[in-house]
């Protein structure tokens, strides 16, 4: 290769190096600050995005340290038929647990983002089944009392139009394991909410033994704040950092609806589509363009629709 064809050559790489770094960095753009149920993701920790949840796997212990999503008032309602087998997730690099880490082990594969809250759609449905949305529960707590808070949760989501969800197991060393992957087993789960109102955001958290109970579900509440210091992470840190402050120092039980007879409908909440996520083409009554991320195909997210 002479002189002229490298050179050529060399110019042709080099904007092919820009190219491919200015996709890289819109991708990033568009989905790392626009998102608000997402936590924040640490130098060096990669996220796993499904159509219908976001998650970060942890190597160490098999499952993931988070899951979040958005549910609407209309996805409660999918009419999506309950998956019937569970498998790896082909999306995690590192590879995940499999059925044979739970055979014989006594414990329930049990989902963080519920199979109930993804029967909108058979692709959300299919990926609620991945192994990196399942943590060893007790059959008493997966069937119990986690199942009762995951009910509440789509309650909510009917009452306010829609709530952001990030939940997962409290992972710490040294916890006990099962299966020939070693996944550990969680001494206790969490569940961050938020909602918006007419008067702003709102959040609370819920933190539960893995294990049954007869308690109330109040009983097991606790601030945005106080989960943050148990888990490491950082909820809802996207909000302005005035409103992050006000609604994670407190909890205010009597700001929840805790009846299923005060559900409301929403009509128009939207299903997402199976596309891509996308910022909100909404304009907020300051003028901004709106931060919260959708799939639907109108563009447009539940506070816009």
């Amino acid at each position: 290769m002479d002189l002229t064809q490298k050179s050529s050559a060399g110019r042709r790489f080099l904007y092919f190096l820009f190219f491919t770094l200015s996709i890289l960095q819109g991708y990033g753009q568009a989905h790392s600050s626009q998102e608000l149920f997402l936590p924040l993701v640490m130098p060096g920790q990669t996220v796993v995005r499904h159509m219908a949840y976001t998650l970060l796997y942890d190597e160490e212990h098999e499952q993931a340290r988070w899951v979040a999503y958005e549910l609407t008032a209309a996805e409660t309602s999918g009419s999506v038929e309950r998956e019937s087998s569970f498998s790896p997730d082909p999306y995690v690099s590192t590879l995940t647990a499999a059925d044979e880490d739970y055979k014989g082990s006594g414990f329930d594969r049990g989902h963080l983002a519920p199979a109930a809250d993804m029967a909108w759609s058979e692709q959300s449905m299919r990926e609620s089944f991945y192994f990196s949305n399942i943590s060893p529960q007790s059959p008493s707590f997966n069937r119990g009392i986690w199942k009762q808070l995951e009910e509440l949760v789509r309650t909510w989501a009917e009452s306010y139009g829609a709530i952001q969800v990030v939940t997962g197991p409290v992972l710490q060393p040294g916890l006990p394991a099962i299966g020939p992957n070693k996944v550990s087993i969680p001494l206790l789960f969490y569940k961050a909410l938020m909602v918006h109102t007419p008067s702003g955001y709102q959040a609370i958290g819920f933190v539960l033994p893995n294990e049954g109970s007869d308690r109330s579900l109040k009983s097991y509440m606790t601030s945005i704040d106080e989960l943050e210091q148990l888990t490491g992470l950082d909820f809802f840190h996207l909000l302005a950092d005035d409103e992050e402050s006000q609604i994670e120092q407190s909890v205010h039980p009597d700001h929840w609806i805790w009846s299923s007879s005060h559900r409301t409908t929403h009509p128009t909440s939207p299903v997402r589509q199976e596309s891509a996520s996308r910022q909100c083409a909404g304009i907020t009554k300051a003028g901004e363009r709106c931060k919260n991320i959708t799939r639907s195909a109108s563009g447009f997210c539940h506070l816009h629709d």
